[in-house]
């Protein structure tokens, strides 16, 4: 369950509760990929996607916006997925986020992006946040940390970096 700013509980996904779990977890492995069959069991083919995840982030004053864009170019579907976005700066400890996302820390955020269908239609999501301080400049980490279960083939689309002066532009990922 995740907080609002008024106090309030509202419901996350099993999706997003297990990637928040699996995150804040110190020292933990990440669980294999792919899983040996028992002795005798036909092993089960590993469902693979590409998942990528573009946008933009713009930064002015105490503010951050962050817009992205989740897709799947497949082969297999995904059920669900889960984004995470990491601050160099604090955020501010009050924050009204969007329906489906979660503080995993005073500068993370974990967005669940919902199902993506293979070669489907792209996910949005949006995020107006408060940082803790007026920054001059911020780095946005973005990475894709729970894909329903598929391996991802490529993930060099779905991690990204991006500087974001405080001068209201957006800056793009």
């Amino acid at each position: 369950m995740g907080l609002t700013r008024k106090g309030l509980l509202r419901p996350l996904s099993a999706a997003v509760a297990m990637a928040a779990t699996t995150v804040l977890v110190v020292g933990a492995a990440a669980a294999p990929v792919d899983v040996e069959p028992a002795p005798g069991a036909a092993a089960a083919p590993v469902p693979r996607a590409d998942l990528s995840h573009h946008g933009y982030v713009s930064l002015w004053g105490d503010r951050i916006a962050i817009r992205i864009r989740s897709e799947n170019r497949g082969p297999s579907d995904v059920t669900a997925s889960t984004v995470r976005l990491r601050f160099s700066a604090p955020l501010a400890p009050s924050q009204e986020l969007p329906y489906g996302c979660l503080r995993g820390g005073k500068a993370t955020v974990l967005c669940e992006t919902g199902g993506l269908r293979s070669a489907g239609g792209a996910r949005q999501t949006a995020l107006d946040l408060t940082l803790a301080g007026r920054p001059d400049e911020v780095v946005v980490r973005l990475d894709g940390v729970w894909s329903g279960g598929a391996r991802d083939t490529d993930r060099t689309n779905d991690v990204h970096e991006v500087l974001a002066p405080a001068t209201g532009d957006a800056y793009a990922f």
